[in-house]
């Protein structure tokens, strides 16, 4: 979609922030997000099977009164991988497209609705030194990481530097409000800025006191409901 779209999308809040080209996988327990698989998987073309995310501001996933606040910049995904289960749960997978901006939420149907606005900035341009920067402290951080536990990207870094922005943004051990600014930056150089300097805090905090960071990396399951 081109920016200043407008859609209506299925969406799933999440204690979480996604980013455009990182996959997650999620766990589908919930009857509402167990109905929005259901609908997605009756869409004919796979590449049209598409939701968005917003992270959940305040509040949790599940129950009737889940999702109390929500951050209005999300980002839209497109279903690739569904494993069903003989209890009606799901495991799935699926691929950040691009951002997206929530304009209302309709809860009124068997699963969440959003009315959305597509958001630019998927792809971007950065000076090379600001690309190198980035790349040099990810490798820092990757090898102080693995003294304690396995590796947080095992694949290659994206070449572009709006991808890589985005990954690092993805495997950074961030809170929620972090992940959602490195979300909201319009620009690929200050986000990159930003992934940076805050992956440097981490390599100071692990030369003081070794530990695990504060939260997850990308790539761990978690559950949207």
């Amino acid at each position: 979609m081109t920016p200043g779209t407008q859609a209506q999308l299925p969406m799933f809040p999440l204690n979480t922030v996604l980013f455009p080209g990182v996959s997650v996988p999620l766990r589908v327990f919930e009857d509402r997000y167990r109905a929005l698989v259901h609908h997605l998987l009756r869409v004919a073309d796979p590449a049209e099977r598409v939701f968005g995310s917003v992270g959940i501001r305040e509040g949790y996933e599940v129950g009737d009164h889940g999702a109390q606040s929500l951050f209005r910049v999300g980002c839209r995904m497109q279903l690739t991988e569904v494993e069903s289960h003989p209890d009606g749960t799901f495991d799935v997978v699926a691929v950040g497209l691009d951002r997206i901006e929530l304009e209302r939420l309709d809860t009124s149907g068997l699963f969440p609705v959003g009315h959305v606005v597509v958001r630019s900035g998927t792809t971007g341009d950065a000076p090379a030194e600001v690309v190198e920067a980035a790349r040099a402290t990810f490798a820092a951080y990757r090898v102080a990481l693995t003294e304690i536990r396995e590796d947080p990207f095992p694949d290659a870094l994206p070449r572009d530097a709006g991808y890589l922005s985005w990954t690092l943004a993805a495997v950074a051990p961030l809170p929620l409000h972090e992940r959602q600014a490195l979300l909201e930056a319009e620009d690929t150089a200050v986000r990159l800025g930003m992934v940076t300097e805050l992956l440097r805090a981490e390599l100071r905090a692990m030369n003081v006191i070794p530990s695990l960071p504060a939260t997850q990396v990308a790539r761990t399951r978690w559950s949207p409901n």
